[in-house]
């Protein structure tokens, strides 16, 4: 994905006027045209989008450029659906294997010492807001997921780790792109499938993952320019993947 998609980069002028919708050439699926351009990936590819509904949402951040030039990190959703029609398909296996790697490290899983009297407050936060979570993941799952408070995680039953493999290798490549998404922003798979299971909105996905952080924030105050940056990124980085996932739905 070139680095325009990730930062400020403006890239050259607006060249069309109006963006619109079709069904694609093949009958399968939907493109965005461009005036008379179908949109295209970064390879160059035409960009078919699964549903119409998403064909929208992406013609409407084109729609949104400006005339002094186009700036792809205001296009969040091209990013996603460029990503599922070309990197999923080509590293699926590698992508799961990276996901999974990651599991026993997971957010969720970590747990601030109890018996620290500078922990104790954020032990008792997590205790409250991320074991109902947990309890939701036994009972889905039909493993009890194991906490540490070590550094370099703890080890999760080898059941878990194989029924979380296999709802990764059950998605579609729309999926599994969004999951990979948010599991990158959240550094957490668990808060991932939550949110692609429609376990957790994407409000309490955001703090849960800020959890500690803002507790935090509200004992020693905000720094301007960094924790609010942070947290509007994170907005932006979850919201899109999971409005991307509504999207590509096919009802």
């Amino acid at each position: 994905m070139p680095m325009s998609f990730m930062t400020g980069s403006i890239v050259g002028k607006r060249f069309y006027k109006q963006v619109t919708t079709r069904p694609a050439d093949d009958g399968i699926g939907w493109s965005v045209m461009l005036d008379y351009r179908t949109l295209k990936t970064p390879s160059k590819r035409p960009l078919k989008c699964s549903t119409l509904s998403l064909a929208k949402a992406i013609a409407a951040e084109w729609d949104y450029q400006l005339t002094d030039g186009i700036r792809p990190f205001t296009m969040p959703l091209m990013k996603l659906a460029c990503t599922a029609l070309e990197r999923v398909p080509l590293t699926r296996p590698k992508i799961i294997e990276n996901l999974i790697a990651r599991f026993n490290q997971d957010l969720v899983f970590c747990r601030a010492p109890d018996d620290n009297v500078l922990t104790s407050g954020v032990y008792e936060l997590q205790v409250k807001k991320i074991d109902p979570l947990l309890k939701w993941v036994e009972s889905e799952f039909g493993f009890k997921p194991v906490v540490y408070s070590s550094f370099f995680g703890g080890k999760q039953e080898d059941g878990l780790i194989k029924t979380v493999e296999n709802i990764l290798k059950n998605t579609n490549d729309n999926e599994l792109a969004a999951i990979d998404a948010l599991a990158s922003a959240s550094h957490s798979l668990i808060i991932s499938i939550a949110l692609f299971r429609g376990r957790l909105t994407i409000q309490e996905a955001i703090e849960l993952i800020r959890l500690e952080e803002d507790m935090q924030v509200e004992k020693w105050g905000l720094v301007e320019g960094g924790h609010d940056l942070d947290v509007a990124d994170l907005k932006v980085q979850i919201s899109t993947a999971a409005v991307f996932l509504g999207l590509t739905k096919k009802f």
